[in-house]
């Protein structure tokens, strides 16, 4: 079996694995609304000294990966920061989504109860970077339980489904 081959099944695993979890925390929310966050950094980044560097072409693979892994997961709503390596790692899901990249501000907790409360009940994808992705976990679930990502570690996926915010249904954090 070769590189490519290995990679389609495990994406297709964990695809298949998240549209069985996302359709019982569906089925789940009709008695109470669970929201569901998919959290994920941004992918590989050109390593120079500007403040908005864009993808590697590793990167732009991982953005590919990130597409395929979420073919079949239903999303309402895909939030970016405003800088190009969160963007683009989310781009092409949105894109073949026909989904608008909305842009929201990760150190703002408001922020984040505001996408809570507008997208409740709903699946929402959130691109942000290695600090401010534990901080969304740890303030969805009410807890320190997540610490700030390595700055070469980029392949974690974190869904967090609450009904509300510190009151988890469940945390499954995974690679990608």
């Amino acid at each position: 079996m070769n590189e490519s081959s290995t990679w389609r099944n495990k994406i297709g695993l964990v695809g298949l694995w998240l549209a069985c979890f996302l359709c019982v925390a569906a089925l789940q929310g009709e008695a109470q609304q669970i929201t569901t966050f998919i959290l994920v950094r941004h992918a590989e980044k050109v390593m120079d000294k500007s403040k908005d560097p864009v993808l590697t072409e590793q990167g732009n693979a991982r953005a590919r990966r990130l597409q395929a892994l979420l073919e079949k997961v239903s999303i309402d709503a895909i939030y970016t920061t405003p800088y190009k390596r969160t963007r683009t790692t989310v781009e092409p899901l949105a894109q073949a989504r026909g989904l608008a990249l909305r842009e929201y501000e990760p150190e703002k907790e408001a922020a984040i109860d505001e996408i809570l409360l507008q997208h409740a009940g709903k699946t929402i994808l959130v691109s942000g970077h290695s600090n401010t992705i534990p901080e969304i976990a740890n303030w969805l679930t009410g807890s320190k339980q997540y610490s700030e990502f390595d700055d070469t570690d980029y392949g974690n996926l974190m869904i967090v489904s609450v009904v509300q915010k510190g009151s988890v249904a469940t945390v499954t954090w995974l690679r990608y």
